[in-house]
């Protein structure tokens, strides 16, 4: 097992695909308070469980009385999810998969989950954010590979401008690209196998949908 990687399980949308499964294969996982239900759908137990557990419930609570659980109070300055990636880093990971960070009943909560992966890729922490159906890598100055199915749909959401942008392996290439804030050229696009990004300045984050191939 991997000492390196480890999945966080969060309260947001869950898909069990092919990818997740093989991407969290050789993890080890840390629930934060209702992320624990996914422990079940995912055929894992977590070794250990953190939050202010306000939103689980009794029965969930009674389904995994082996898991360590450290409790918070509510009134606390980081949500559980950051509390649970804290953990994470303290037993040595590199690598974090945040599952259910996407979706789920909380924008609010989500779009942290967001930007918490922006600040963690730039402390040089290997991010994947994913439902199953959606996953979100962070795009950072540099390079960056995804493997997407010929046909799959994918997006780069700029959380700045964006200046020197290459998008290699898609329907729509782009080559040192300056993509302005808040605008949606790079929404929508197809990858025609594994995908190439370069960038060198700005931060972004790349949302693909694997296995949606309404575009092709």
């Amino acid at each position: 097992m991997s000492h390196s990687t480890f999945t966080i399980l969060l309260g947001g949308d869950l898909t069990v695909t092919d990818r997740l499964l093989e991407a969290t294969s050789t993890s080890r996982f840390i629930a934060a308070d209702s992320g624990m239900r996914h422990a079940a759908t995912l055929g894992v137990e977590p070794e250990l469980w953190v939050g202010d557990f306000d939103s689980t419930d009794a029965e969930l609570a009674r389904q995994w009385p082996g898991v360590k659980q450290q409790t918070y109070p509510p009134a606390k300055t980081e949500t559980d999810g950051e509390i649970a990636t804290t953990e994470a880093i303290d037993r040595g990971a590199a690598r974090l998969i945040f599952v259910g960070a996407l979706g789920g009943e909380r924008s609010d909560h989500a779009l942290q989950h967001l930007f918490h992966a922006i600040s963690l890729a730039e402390r040089g922490f290997d991010i994947l954010l994913t439902s199953g159906e959606e996953e979100a890598v962070p795009l950072l100055p540099g390079d960056k590979k995804l493997d997407l199915p010929k046909g799959s749909l994918f997006s780069i959401i700029g959380f700045s401008a964006l200046e020197g942008l290459d998008i290699i392996g898609a329907r729509y290439p782009l080559h040192n690209f300056g993509l302005p804030f808040g605008s949606s050229r790079t929404v929508s696009n197809i990858a025609e196998g594994p995908v190439e990004f370069h960038l060198k300045a700005g931060r972004a984050m790349i949302l693909a949908r694997p296995y949606d191939m309404t575009g092709a």
